[in-house]
């Protein structure tokens, strides 16, 4: 979102908000809906509870986690398997349910999370790219490209993309998690994008002491290194 964000709820509401949002969820029937719309509501309903943000670290696995067990008891059957392989994707779904910013006509849009439920429950095979939720619109490939010819598609997605294969030879000691952080950073922002604290935030959705930590790391793993002359603390991959 070029660095902007989206407006959580307020802690001393957290409470009265989600006792809210269960009991419509709960009021809320099922019945005669086709499946387009069980999907369209359920990604309402998931995009707002994780709007609520309740926990400051891990809403996100925990509202992923809530949602599994509560699919379940709607008669799917879901795993956590496409959470895993897409989790970035499923959290700049809810990010983008809950944007609006009406002067450059971006609007909120359960779209993305719609592709993404369609998947999870109907074992549809709809691709998911992060970079076609950018709200500058400048990563989306020309779609006549795209249905013209696939390796037309495969070129052109590599020029409009700019982005080389991640280098994974220094990842070495490195956690889990922190792997997981670089590889949403380098997808958003490839080898030759300068970022700062406020960009890197918005990929990975880390607090500030947090992302202070993750830039140490990474500056001193050789992962990325400080660039001058964009003003203080500006970074780009090695």
């Amino acid at each position: 979102m070029d660095g902007a964000s989206v407006l959580y709820g307020s802690a001393s509401e957290l409470r009265a908000t989600l006792e809210y949002d269960f009991s419509q969820e709960k009021d809320f029937s099922y019945k005669d809906l086709s499946m387009d719309e069980v999907i369209h509501h359920l990604a309402f309903f998931i995009s707002r509870l994780w709007q609520i943000h309740i926990f400051g670290e891990g809403n996100t696995r925990t509202t992923a986690v809530f949602f599994i067990k509560y699919l379940r008891t709607l008669g799917f059957k879901v795993t956590n398997d496409i959470f895993a392989k897409s989790a970035w994707y499923f959290r700049n779904a809810l990010v983008r349910a809950n944007y609006n910013d009406l002067k450059r006509g971006i609007h909120m849009t359960t779209e993305f999370l719609e592709l993404f439920l369609r998947n999870l429950l109907l074992d549809e095979q709809n691709e998911l790219h992060n970079r076609e939720m950018h709200v500058s619109g400048k990563f989306i490939n020309d779609k006549k490209v795209n249905i013209a010819s696939s390796k037309v598609n495969i070129g052109e997605e590599k020029v409009n993309i700019g982005i080389e294969p991640l280098n994974e030879d220094k990842f070495d000691g490195l956690s889990t998690k922190t792997i997981e952080y670089i590889r949403q950073m380098y997808n958003l922002f490839g080898k030759n994008k300068i970022f700062g604290r406020a960009d890197a935030q918005s990929a990975t959705g880390l607090g500030n002491t947090r992302m202070s930590a993750l830039l140490k790391e990474l500056s001193e793993s050789k992962i990325i290194e400080p660039v001058k002359g964009h003003g203080k603390g500006k970074y780009r991959f090695c």
